[in-house]
């Protein structure tokens, strides 16, 4: 749902046609927003969700008894993340938005590897040089474990190639309501099977949405995967966030 605000009008930044429709950024007060084809999708006004989105998939990871990702004790007693590593765990993001989920990775070194996808050249383009997304996540583009791949989520994880430890997909606004059709394909039962070979095995997906969807956790559990679960997160205005999270068998 998009958020009400009571400021002046909001202020056109950049306005592009593609292949999947029209993507805008524009200035509503403090805010920066993306809309797709005339709908909200997302703004800068938190993150929260997202944020856990990563953080929350990279504990559901070290669950699964693979010490080479685990957190360590120090001799203070504080929890320490295990050093970067070539052997760490590899990230795979989908979408990138306006960078929270990014800015979030980045800030974890347990991360080997941080790979975005993102079709729309636009929001690339938003996030680049001194771009006026660039703030968020201008950080993040410059460590040297972050790639950018400009392409199609559904065509990526169909296509093959390698394998990741986790999966964070925040493409639209989830399984239960997506603005462009062919999003829809990613939640698809053959989507998720493509999302599950591409995962390592033992390894983490989780969904973001902006609502929860009733029928999803059956839809990951027919889709292969394990230890379905969904989690609720609070936001300023309207129904909670929803992250889902599942594994696939090692």
């Amino acid at each position: 749902m998009e958020p009400t605000y009571d400021t002046e009008p909001p202020l056109v930044l950049d306005r592009r046609d593609g292949p999947y429709g029209e993507v805008v950024l524009r200035r509503h007060g403090e805010l920066l927003q993306i809309i797709a084809n005339g709908t909200f999708l997302m703004d800068t006004s938190d993150g929260r969700s997202e944020r856990l989105l990563v953080r929350a998939a990279l504990e559901e990871l070290r669950a699964q008894n693979r010490p080479e990702f685990a957190a360590t004790l120090t001799q203070e007693g504080h929890l320490a993340p295990p050093p970067r590593s070539p052997d760490g765990p590899r990230l795979l993001l989908g979408g990138l938005g306006v960078g929270f989920s990014l800015a979030a990775a980045a800030a974890e070194p347990a991360w080997a590897r941080i790979t975005v996808v993102e079709r729309e050249e636009a929001v690339i383009d938003w996030h680049r040089g001194s771009g006026p997304l660039s703030t968020l996540s201008a950080e993040a583009l410059r460590d040297p474990r972050t790639e950018i791949v400009h392409a199609d989520l559904v065509e990526y994880v169909r296509t093959g190639g390698d394998l990741f430890d986790v999966l964070c997909l925040d493409i639209d606004n989830g399984p239960g309501w997506t603005v462009t059709e062919d999003n829809g394909c990613l939640y698809s039962p053959a989507g998720l099977t493509a999302c599950r070979a591409r995962t390592a095995p033992g390894g983490v997906l989780a969904v973001w949405a902006a609502q929860f969807a009733p029928t999803f956790e059956d839809a990951l559990r027919n889709a292969g995967f394990t230890g379905v679960r969904t989690q609720e997160i609070p936001v300023a205005r309207g129904v909670p966030d929803v992250v889902h999270f599942a594994t696939k068998p090692a």
